[in-house]
Order: structure tokens, then C-alpha cells, then sequence
């Protein structure tokens, strides 16, 4: 046989066998930045086969090291697994990243694990659908700390037929929620569920200072707070229903008597020698809340507040 017939069976050959490795492939994950990386690390924890890409291949060795299969360019991680998982600095660098090789993406389903916006995120469905593949946008609302364990949130909006299809894999994350077929509600979740965070986390900063002040120590003052959080998240939820129904009654105090607690506390702080930025936030949303003529609702009447001023906007 001459040497080049040779040669080209043994390509193919290799060609074969490549092609096989990919189809075995679960789910690939490009994009290994402290996040991407904790992907795919879950992913292979799960048991789940995993295809890795990274600009700076380097990246990679660890996870390879871990069990992952390293892709030698987008082009080879996408034609590897049936699931397309990216976590990417912006949506410009996803488009970047994936419009040379969307021919190969066709056909499969692409998570998108970027952080961005509403639009953004329909505008990536809209991109994903033009070329045939199916798309889901989502968040990791627990940091990298939980990945891969049960109590991590993962929300995804999108194709509920590929969220199906897929939802074994996706479970390697912790616990997956799909939300809606509406690609642009998971940055909605993910950003309303931030500023929930930083919220509570804001009055927790600022109470654990005032304790301090008073000579308690940060620890011994947590172990309490997390005591009372069941509570505040009791109300959540029946706040959450009264604003559905348009109904706030005074059974946990007017707006008015949280304002003066309010006052209260920023009282307290200024004796302490504590700034007030926290409490005086508090503050003003309730004074506007009284101004609105809702000082005699239920403390949840400041949401009626707060949609007000977008609607004035």
C-alpha cells in the first residue's frame, strides 16, 4: 500500500477513535476561571464525563489531573458532548468564543453560566435559536464554595425540553431549578437574589459592629442571629404573599412603628460611635413609605413604595 494511502488510513483512523472519545464526552465546560473550573470539577466528582477548554490551556492541568479530557480548541470541546456549559467573562467573549465554531454547535444545548442581563441573555437565545441549538441562561447563587454539593442553587430559564434532557448532568451542580421558558429570568433571579444577599448581609455587618461596640464578640453575636434568621425568612415568605394579594396588614407593626425602631437603632449606632449608612438607608425607604401614605400598612406596604418609583421613573 503506497505511504500516503497509509497515511490517510491511519488519520482517519485517529479521526475514528477521536470522534468516539467526544460522543462519550457528557458535557463540556468552557471557560476555567475560578467558577468555570469549580464546574467542571462537579461535573467530574458526578461521575459525569467532562470536556474542558480554556484560552490559557494551562488552566486546564489540574482538572485533567482530576479525570477531565483537555480539547485542543473550541471547535474540538463543543463537538465532544451533547451538553455545551460556558462560564465566560461577559456575553461579548461568549459570542466571541462560540460564533466561529456555531456550525458545530448545532443540534446540542448550550448553558450559559455568564453573568449578564435580561436582554443580554434573550439576545443569546435569539443568537442560540438562529443557528439550531437549544439554550439555556443560568446562575450560580452560591458561590463557588458549594459547587457540586446538594445545598448549592443553580437557577436556569430557558428550553424546558433541554433543561430535561439534561437535568441528570446539571444536578451534578447542586440543586438545578429551572424557572421559566423566558431566557432573561435567571439574570432577573440572579441579581434580585444578590441584592437579597447583600441586603441581609449589609444588617448583618452593622449589627455584628454594634454588638462589637458593646464588648460581644463576633462569634458569640452570629451564633444568635443565625437563631433569629428562620424567623426573617418566615416573613419573607408571608410578605411575599401579601404583596401578592395587594394586602398589608399591621400584624408585625405598622411602617410607622418600624420607623421609629429605626430611629432606634441609628440612635444607638451614633452612641457607639458607629456610622449610620445602613440604618439610614432603612430609614429614608420607610419616611417615603409614610410620605406615600402607607405609614399605617404592615411593614410590607414598602413595597408598594419602592415599585412606585419605578413606575414614576
Amino acid at each position: 500500500m503506497p505511504e500516503n494511502a497509509t497515511n490517510q488510513n491511519q488519520n482517519q483512523n485517529q479521526n475514528q477513535n477521536q470522534n468516539q472519545n467526544q460522543e462519550r464526552s457528557d458535557v463540556s465546560v468552557l471557560g476555567l476561571g475560578q467558577m468555570g473550573s469549580r464546574l467542571a470539577q462537579a461535573f467530574a466528582a458526578a461521575g459525569h464525563t467532562t470536556t474542558v477548554w480554556n484560552r490559557t490551556a494551562a488552566k486546564a492541568d489540574t482538572l485533567v489531573v482530576q479525570g477531565a479530557s483537555r480539547a485542543t480548541g473550541v471547535d474540538a470541546a463543543v463537538s465532544a458532548s451533547p451538553l455545551v456549559v460556558v462560564c465566560l467573562p461577559d456575553y461579548a467573549t461568549v459570542r466571541d468564543v462560540l460564533a466561529p465554531v456555531a456550525e458545530n454547535l448545532r443540534g446540542r444545548t448550550l448553558v450559559n453560566l455568564t453573568s449578564g442581563t435580561p436582554q443580554e441573555a434573550t439576545r443569546m437565545a435569539d443568537w442560540a435559536a438562529g443557528h439550531g441549538v437549544a439554550y439555556l441562561d443560568g446562575a450560580a447563587m452560591s458561590g463557588t464554595r458549594l459547587v457540586g454539593r446538594p445545598e448549592a442553587l443553580f437557577v436556569f430559564s430557558g428550553s424546558e425540553h433541554a433543561f430535561a434532557a439534561h437535568r441528570e448532568v446539571l444536578a451534578g451542580l447542586g440543586n438545578s431549578v429551572h424557572l421559566a421558558a423566558d431566557p432573561g429570568l435567571a439574570p432577573v433571579y440572579d441579581t434580585a437574589l444578590f441584592g437579597l444577599a447583600w441586603g441581609a448581609l449589609s444588617g448583618f455587618y452593622h449589627a455584628l459592629a454594634l454588638a462589637g461596640a458593646a464588648g460581644v464578640e463576633p462569634t458569640t453575636f452570629a451564633a444568635v442571629a443565625t437563631q433569629h434568621m428562620p424567623f426573617v425568612t418566615s416573613l419573607m415568605a408571608d410578605h411575599a404573599r401579601q404583596a401578592e394579594e395587594g394586602r398589608f396588614p399591621n400584624d408585625d407593626g405598622t411602617v410607622e412603628v418600624h420607623a421609629a425602631a429605626i430611629e432606634h437603632l441609628a440612635h444607638t449606632s451614633r452612641s457607639h460611635g458607629l456610622r449610620t449608612d445602613v440604618p439610614d438607608l432603612f430609614k429614608t425607604l420607610l419616611e417615603r413609605a409614610v410620605a406615600d401614605g402607607n405609614g399605617a400598612s404592615g411593614i410590607a406596604g414598602v413595597i408598594e413604595t419602592i415599585t412606585e418609583g419605578e413606575r414614576n421613573a
